[in-house]
């Protein structure tokens, strides 16, 4: 596996002929990282293709007060994890060189879609991630690039930017990883202590709970996601939201108009911020 610091060294590498999937990431992986690695192998492997992951902890998606200097930086257990999945490329760069000056040109995603939930309590988040995966995007020219699904928002935003930009690039979602508990693995559980991730299941029960009141009741959609979020903060926890969405545009949904929903959740355990969502289909109602 080739370790690329610099745009040259990854010019070179990528100007190969080889169809390539792209998996970008902040590193500090975990197996929710590496299961994307093999989908993003798997999708080219049919035509020899690379498989190319990025590490790259990017200042740009943090506000001030967020975890920007905390974040876990695990380079040499990174690569060796990625090697061991047959990643053929990692290109991690110094923030020197993805940003060698001030970057003042940005992506910035439409506020409709990136002001909502996610956007709202984290502003400019989307235009930061935005900004860097465009950068990657021009530099790796991929095929196929791979994104988990736990970040709902953020594949949607990203999914939409391919296509209003009309990107050569096919954008594939991958279900989220869970651990044997439930858990949404996530790089920020390493923030948990143990007490704090058993209670961390609590986050996805409540999802749970949601979607068999969606299912099974006739509730309206607020009362049902008002007591997840008030179940929720009796347990300790700080919430952001509990929402349930089109799938389609993240908008609020609605009883008797939507079909396709996901219920989107962010709350604060302790110091540490998780989101997890869960995707519900009216049509498997009975």
């Amino acid at each position: 596996m080739k370790i690329i610091k610099t745009i040259a060294e990854l010019e070179h590498f990528v100007q190969s002929g080889h169809k390539k999937a792209f998996v970008p990431t902040m590193g500090n992986l975990h197996a929710g990282h590496l299961h994307l690695v093999d989908v993003a192998k798997k999708s080219v492997a049919s035509s020899d293709g690379l498989t190319i992951a990025s590490i790259f902890v990017n200042r740009l998606q943090f506000a001030p007060h967020e975890d920007f200097d905390q974040y876990p930086r695990t380079l040499e257990q990174d690569c060796q994890l990625l090697k061991a999945h047959g990643c053929d490329a990692v290109f991690a760069p110094d923030e020197s060189v993805l940003y060698p000056t001030p970057q003042t040109f940005k992506v910035i995603p439409p506020s409709e879609l990136a002001n909502l939930w996610e956007g709202h309590f984290r502003p400019g988040f989307f235009t930061g991630v935005c900004t860097v995966v465009a950068k990657l995007f021009c530099m790796i020219r991929p095929d196929v690039a791979v994104f988990g699904r736990k970040d709902y928002q953020q594949l949607k935003v990203i999914e939409q930017m391919v296509q209003q930009l009309n990107m050569p690039i096919q954008i594939i979602g991958v279900p989220t990883q869970r651990s044997e508990s439930g858990l949404a693995l996530s790089s920020r559980n390493n923030y948990l202590n143990a007490q704090e991730i058993h209670q961390a299941l609590e986050l996805q029960a409540q999802l749970q709970t949601v979607a068999h009141d969606v299912l099974h009741t006739t509730l309206d959609f607020a009362s049902i996601t008002s007591e997840a979020s008030r179940a929720l903060t009796q347990k300790g926890w700080q919430v952001d939201y509990v929402s349930l969405v089109k799938q389609s545009d993240l908008t609020l949904a609605q009883r008797g108009q939507d079909l396709n929903l996901v219920c989107l959740a962010a709350a604060k355990l302790g110091k540490t911020r998780l989101i997890d969502n869960l995707e519900i289909s009216l049509t498997t109602s009975k």
